[in-house]
């Protein structure tokens, strides 16, 4: 196929074309900067401020088309890279479309340990991991291949257990279904073709790296300000779990100045109260769009 650029520096980047992961993946995408148009009429998408072309495909084929070197990057569930023993490199952990793979049986079933599965049937979309499982444990089990509700085989006497993704556990509740034992945990991946690439893709792709780190680092940072009595200002710079020392600005009152800095939201709320009671007032709480690390 050709390509609209040159091919020494133009990236391909495998994407699912609908599924759980879509919308996030076009949402990582669109936040850092990545701009393009009518993806869900087309099968492949030229980018408008970026050397990039998206393809769109099923997830189950993104393995094999990054493995090939059809493209240079995909975006798939670790599920899928992993059943394919695809011969990629993870380049990264994006931290959604979270799931695993695990087994389940009928409730309250004779099947409880892996030791029970001797000689069973299970059904599932990904034989490969399965079988990989039990084999490891010296079990053998037979296999059925189900593309889609797998759920529902044990009450059609078709399997004795499955091997499925599960995320609330929710239909497997609906099926009188127990999860026992979980395979894989499974999430996002970026993964790059072990192929050789020119160095003007390698750039491009360090580039790419550098925006979604930024990206990621600024969905798990707020920037947060605060006032406080100068008096007070190395006591409450000792709580604040900043990335650096914060900025501290004079404040027309001169006993008071405003305090900024960056620190992870899961830490603010830990330490909100000790700022308090450190002398902060008026703790403003702001989102952050993306960061250069």
């Amino acid at each position: 196929m050709n390509r609209t650029k040159d091919s020494s520096t133009s990236l391909r980047i495998a994407i699912q074309k609908s599924g759980r992961l879509t919308d996030k993946t076009i949402d990582l995408l669109h936040g850092i900067g990545v701009e393009f148009d009518n993806y869900k009429r087309n099968l492949m998408v030229k980018t408008r401020n970026f050397d990039v072309e998206l393809l769109l495909l099923r997830d189950d084929d993104i393995p094999e088309y990054v493995q090939d070197g059809i493209c240079d990057l995909g975006f798939v569930g670790a599920n899928e890279v992993f059943e394919k023993d695809a011969d990629v490199t993870v380049l990264r952990g994006l931290n959604y479309g979270n799931c695993r793979l695990s087994i389940a049986a009928p409730k309250d079933g004779t099947l409880q340990d892996a030791s029970d599965f001797e000689g069973k049937t299970i059904a599932t979309s990904y034989p490969y991991l399965t079988n990989k499982f039990f084999q490891d444990q010296g079990i053998n089990i037979n296999i059925v291949e189900i593309s889609g509700a797998v759920e529902i085989t044990p009450q059609l006497e078709v399997a004795d257990a499955i091997s499925d993704l599960v995320s609330t556990g929710g239909t497997l509740r609906a099926n009188g279904l127990q999860e026992l034992f979980t395979i894989l945990e499974s999430e996002t991946k970026l993964i790059q073709t072990n192929k050789e690439l020119s160095p003007g893709k390698q750039q491009l792709v360090e580039k790419f790296l550098v925006r979604i780190d930024g990206y990621q680092q600024a969905k798990k940072s707020r920037y947060i300000m605060m006032n406080a009595p100068l008096e007070k200002v190395d006591s409450i710079s000792k709580i604040i779990p900043s990335m650096k020392s914060p900025t501290i600005v004079s404040l027309a009152e001169s006993d008071m100045v405003a305090i900024q800095t960056v620190i992870p939201i899961n830490k603010f709320w830990e330490v909100m109260e000790e700022l308090k009671e450190a002398g902060a007032s008026d703790i403003v709480m702001l989102p952050i769009e993306s960061m250069i690390l």
